[in-house]
């Protein structure tokens, strides 16, 4: 009998993992010409999560493209986690996603079956979503890779962006922390096939849940984004100099998955958290926190939860109300956004 491929073997990094780090890639967009336009609403010169074209008053296309090596060996696993991972930039900015294009590439030897099944998790994923996927493109490759075009609605005045917290806002975090770290504890044959699992529902669980809980609840958002390949320290930077506010940090907070401390613990840490060190070390005061618990922080996420900042007067109702919600795998206070002081670090983690 043929032996099932390992998908993880044919990739060099897993997931978000590959992703280029957030100060190489400010390098290469350096001196790029943005053209201007007045309804380009957000372009990516905004480090956001998704560019917003606004083509009337009351409606705007919200467009992301994501993709990755496998962070999965089962082939569905593997589509469905890479669309939900695309998908989820369109949420982080309010938006519906309505329909998308797969983005593939494959080894020509491929068994057909599997590009099949791969293809049948995006789909089945989508459809979830609400979306249709309509067309793609694909390309012959030696390491498999997969993801999504999509494009979204929002309303211009509904929109959420990465930039808009406001001093005393609290932060929220709708997923249980780790992926990264179990990813690679279980790609070293370090993590039990029950932490894998959970590692992988959490990454197939979409982040339409958490948006749908605000926008139906009436909650306020004054920033979202969805933490992915620049750990949640990347991510949160971005929001904080975007508001040119600075944030604390209670990294005890956060769920985190079964497995992902104790293999921190054990340095089972994928190369993209020592880029994201790199790029946000400087911003950051860990004061006395546990090393590993920092690295749980610094560590790419691939299709994490969205991390909000919501007015603190609504911040325990928010987080009562995502709980109450089943489909909603974490709802953590992790933070809250403070002045900034110049001079001191944009993140202070206690």
């Amino acid at each position: 009998m043929t032996q099932p491929i390992k998908l993880t073997k044919l990739a060099e990094c897993a997931g978000c993992g590959a992703k280029v780090g957030a100060g190489e890639l400010a390098r290469l967009l350096e001196g790029l010409d943005v053209r201007r336009d007045p309804n380009l609403l957000v372009g990516f010169d905004k480090s956001d999560d998704a560019a917003v074209y606004r083509v009337s008053e009351d409606l705007a296309i919200v467009e992301t493209l994501d993709f990755f090596p496998p962070i999965a060996d089962d082939p569905y696993t593997y589509g469905a986690i890479a669309a939900a991972n695309a998908l989820s930039d369109v949420w982080a900015m309010g938006g519906e996603p309505k329909v998308a294009l797969n983005i593939m590439a494959v080894p020509e030897d491929m068994p057909k079956d599997v590009v099949h099944q791969i293809l049948r998790g995006g789909y089945e994923k989508v459809y979830e979503a609400g979306a249709s996927i309509v067309g793609g493109h694909s390309i012959y490759d030696e390491e498999p890779k997969y993801g999504l075009s999509v494009t979204g609605f929002v309303e211009p005045g509904s929109m959420w962006t990465n930039a808009g917290a406001r001093e005393g806002d609290v932060l929220v975090y709708t997923k249980p922390l780790g992926i990264g770290i179990v990813v690679t504890a279980a790609k070293g044959g370090l993590a039990t096939p029950e932490q894998l699992s959970l590692a992988e529902e959490a990454m197939m669980r979409l982040n339409r849940w958490p948006h749908d809980v605000a926008l139906e609840g009436g909650f306020t958002v004054d920033a979202a984004t969805d933490v992915t390949g620049f750990g949640v320290m990347g991510h949160l930077l971005e929001m904080a100099q975007g508001a040119g506010l600075a944030c604390e940090v209670d990294a005890g907070a956060f769920d985190v998955l079964p497995g992902a401390l104790e293999a921190a613990r054990l340095g089972l840490l994928p190369a993209g958290t020592y880029r994201n060190r790199h790029f946000a070390a400087d911003y950051v005061d860990g004061g006395d926190t546990e090393l590993a618990l920092l690295d749980l922080l610094f560590t790419p996420e691939t299709s994490g939860g969205l991390l909000f900042a919501v007015p603190a007067e609504e911040a325990d109702a928010f987080v009562a109300t995502l709980t109450a919600d089943g489909r909603v795998l974490a709802a953590c206070a992790v933070g809250r956004m403070v002045a900034a002081r110049e001079g001191a670090p944009r993140i202070r983690v206690r």
